[in-house]
């Protein structure tokens, strides 16, 4: 007998999920935030800034730097952003394996739901051969009125698939997201793998996270019954 789905759908988060980009990413802006006279280290750049948008820490990089970042440099880190992931990006390892033996069981019912702009979010997609899977359910927080950790783009997801909130599972790998998933209703699985750039279970758990797993290997078992 085929596995069947405990939820009403999958929403999953992209960065550190999908994809094993926070390491590229966070490495552009640490230059970057250099470059602008804040000697972060790499450490305190990635618990400070990974699972959160720049448009929302303004305040704290001019704090430290003396510059208020603005259109122009952001979009000058979005393009060093982009040629880096376009050059090394790869996915999470087993990830592929695990989306589309859940896709075959969720058909139509997965969607990517990030805080990362649209272009990000499709050329990462695009770049670890998994764009058709969510291709039409792929929403941006950057397009809703409050990215994470508001609910709102899990809500918009959910909206759009026609299926209640709380009766979704939401995949994600930072305090900020597991908070947006928490406070949209949604049953939250963090990922937290061994890795300098994602968080330790006790991190998400503080935030409510309610299933900790280590290897996307596991997470067709999660969801299926």
């Amino acid at each position: 007998m085929n596995p069947s789905p405990k939820y009403a759908a999958v929403l999953f988060d992209c960065d550190g999920v999908l994809v094993d980009s926070e390491r590229l990413t966070n490495t552009v802006l640490w230059e970057m935030l250099n470059e602008l006279g804040w000697q972060i280290s790499r450490e305190e750049c990635v618990s400070r800034f990974v699972g959160k948008m720049l448009r929302d820490e303004v305040d704290v990089i001019e704090e430290h730097s003396g510059f208020r970042i603005d259109a122009e440099w952001l979009s000058v880190f979005r393009g060093r952003r982009n040629d880096a992931l376009e050059a090394s990006l790869e996915a999470i390892p087993g990830v592929a394996e695990a989306v589309r033996a859940l896709d075959a069981a969720y058909p139509g019912r997965l969607a990517c739901a990030s805080s990362a702009d649209r272009p990000k979010i499709n050329l990462q997609l695009q770049k670890i051969g998994l764009f058709d899977v969510f291709d039409g359910r792929i929403f941006s927080g950057m397009e809703l009125p409050q990215s994470k950790p508001a609910p709102d783009v899990y809500l918009a997801a959910a909206a759009v698939l026609g299926v209640d909130p709380v009766e979704t599972a939401v995949i994600e790998d930072s305090p900020t997201g597991v908070t947006a998933g928490v406070a949209a209703g949604a049953h939250v699985l963090g990922f937290c793998p061994d890795s300098p750039v994602h968080q330790r279970p006790e991190a998400l758990e503080g935030v409510g996270a309610h299933e900790i797993f280590t290897a996307m290997e596991q997470l067709p078992s999660l969801l299926l019954s």
